[in-house]
């Protein structure tokens, strides 16, 4: 069952190896690889944690994301949004929870237009190695396109 120290395997500074599809939706099988540096820490009172996320090589120079991750008691749900300073707002949250190690959260958002279901899929390896994956499905969650794969490392 899912709790509010899910999530505490990520406290800390990480190294990320990022893998993106160049285009989403649309039969791409072409990757892109960058790299990125996060750095996770507990919010106040037992809420979740925040993480920020930068990019360290020449991908995108200057981009910067945040996650605030909220953790529900009364639902055992966490809710996860997220935001970068290239376009200034929250995406919709994607909810879930963790189970037999891999923690699975889905929400209705939007790709270039089209209604999109997003699954972020987080599995790791305590105490080095975690690993993300964002997915879009365009069909309700028949069929699944990953999309985004994040290798990270501690550093501290």
């Amino acid at each position: 069952m899912s709790a509010s120290t899910d999530f505490d395997f990520w406290i800390g500074r990480w190294s990320v190896r990022n893998e993106r599809l160049k285009g989403r939706l649309c039969g791409s099988t072409e990757w892109e690889e960058f790299a990125a540096s996060a750095e996770a820490r507990f919010l106040p009172g037992g809420l979740g944690n925040i993480d920020q996320f930068v990019i360290t090589d020449d991908w995108r120079p200057g981009f910067v994301g945040l996650t605030v991750r909220l953790f529900e008691p009364s639902t055992k749900l966490w809710r996860i949004y997220w935001a970068d300073n290239m376009r200034g707002i929250f995406d919709p949250p994607v909810v879930g929870q963790f189970k037999d190690g891999v923690g699975t959260f889905e929400g209705d958002d939007q790709h270039e237009g089209t209604p999109v279901r997003v699954r972020f899929q987080w599995t790791y390896d305590a105490p080095r190695s975690a690993r993300w994956e964002q997915a879009f499905s365009a069909d309700g969650g028949a069929t699944w396109e990953t999309n985004w794969i994040m290798h990270m490392t501690r550093e501290d």
